[in-house]
């Protein structure tokens, strides 16, 4: 998966699928809408069209992951991989600590 840079703050980008909703019926199309927006924002068609369809899905319009839910599942996957670290970590501690105490027993 590659890095995507967010060249465009959360303003720009709900300005811009604003716009589109708001001039949809002026054009034939949804894609022609948005090829005649796209420039006047900076970016290229299908970044909008991205940015829509998302719009959508977290609107209930259209089935997919809401950006909530992908920012909890993010948030879910961050915090199962610092406890998998930590497991490890106590995993490790206690065989090293199980291993001492035999030590000490075998040295009494």
């Amino acid at each position: 998966m590659s890095k995507k840079s967010n060249r465009f703050s959360p303003e720009v980008r709900e300005r811009a699928v604003r716009m589109v909703l708001e001039h949809r019926g002026e054009y034939p199309s949804l894609w022609a809408t948005i090829e005649s927006i796209a420039p006047k924002i900076g970016c290229v068609p299908q970044t909008l069209n991205d940015w829509v369809r998302q719009h959508e899905v977290d609107e209930g319009r259209r089935d997919g992951v809401s950006s909530d839910e992908r920012a909890r599942i993010k948030d879910l996957e961050r915090e199962v991989k610092e406890l998998r670290k930590a497991n490890e970590i106590l995993k490790l501690a206690s065989a090293f600590f199980a291993q001492a105490e035999l030590d000490r027993r075998l040295k009494s």
